[in-house]
């Protein structure tokens, strides 16, 4: 009669090299509740490939973005038997990307050439920093371009004549109104459709996790179609009134205190910027502009009044 084959035991050694995990992270596991104790046979310690399935499994989830702290009550809802599988898929469906774009590569050369033979090493840094660019490990002559959209919309911009440090500028207050826009989406979604599945004291069930993936792949693409109408409307609408502003407009037609759009110098703005923050230049140059308006009717009023003096003496 065949003797049942033994399940596999390890070392900790040897359970590190299988996992990838060094000795140190496996016992700082221990410690922390997330990996079970070995069992003790004589004066070892051995691991089983429960041991080895658990490891694997934390690194996956740490891969996920998790911390620790979140995968140790994960691993509890696993083993009293709640599973991953419904909880991981609604991770996956929010993780996944929320756009069609996919990342390309280009050389140094070939972005230089896309912005009409400009080399600029600090629009480069600048780019990088606001991930427009992720440079290549170990390649300093390559970039990543996450949104190829995004560059592309740069290009444009500099050939018409748009310097890349206003376009920088520009990115960045954008990014910050975008930004409130995709957190009150958010918030309004939470509130109205997925509350319901957060506000208990539990974790959702696999099969509630299963119901909101589906709601997310749902609504995903509606933040989208929101802002590209609304900015579509607000961009008409804006235009016109540019335009009316320009070409002096129909006083009949257009309102009395109408918008006016006056060019600056790129130096003021940012001295502008840095000065209020750029969500309130437009709101410091008008009151800029009225005190000094202010101040010369100030002064006509003042130089009328000496000049009446004078006449008032007059022999």
């Amino acid at each position: 009669m065949t003797e049942p084959s033994a399940a596999p035991a390890y070392r900790i050694e040897d359970l590190a090299n299988l996992s990838g995990a060094t000795v140190r992270t496996i016992r700082a596991y221990q410690d922390r509740g997330l990996l079970p104790r070995p069992e003790r046979r004589g004066r070892a310690n051995v691991y089983s490939d429960a041991h080895l399935a658990r490891l694997r499994r934390i690194a996956g989830l740490l891969d996920r973005g998790y911390t620790l702290a979140s995968i140790k009550e994960l691993l509890e809802a696993w083993d009293a038997g709640r599973g991953l599988g419904g909880v991981l898929g609604l991770v996956a469906e929010v993780d996944g990307p929320w756009t069609d774009e996919e990342t390309v590569r280009i050389s140094r050369a070939e972005l230089t050439a896309r912005f009409d033979g400009t080399s600029d090493d600090a629009a480069v840094a600048e780019a990088v920093e606001l991930g427009v660019l992720e440079p290549v490990p170990g390649d300093d002559d390559s970039f990543l371009v996450p949104s190829p959209q995004e560059l592309a919309v740069a290009v444009e911009l500099h050939s018409a004549g748009v310097p890349l440090s206003a376009i920088s500028d520009h990115l960045r207050e954008l990014r910050g109104q975008v930004e409130h826009i995709a957190s009150r989406f958010l918030e309004f979604t939470t509130e109205h459709v997925f509350a319901r599945y957060l506000a208990g004291p539990h974790r959702p069930t696999d099969a509630d996790a299963a119901e909101a993936a589906s709601l997310v792949r749902r609504l995903r693409p509606l933040a989208r179609q929101t802002v590209d109408a609304e900015l579509a409307r607000a961009m008409r609408l804006l235009a016109v009134r540019q335009l009316r502003g320009h070409l002096g407009g129909d006083k009949a037609a257009a309102p009395q205190n109408r918008d006016r759009f006056v060019a600056l110098p790129e130096e003021t703005m940012r001295a502008v910027d840095r000065l209020v923050g750029s969500p309130r230049t437009a709101e410091f140059v008008a009151l800029a502009v009225e005190r000094e308006l202010r101040a010369r009717a100030l002064d006509r009023l003042a130089s009328s009044h000496a000049a009446s003096d004078d006449l008032g003496q007059t022999p």
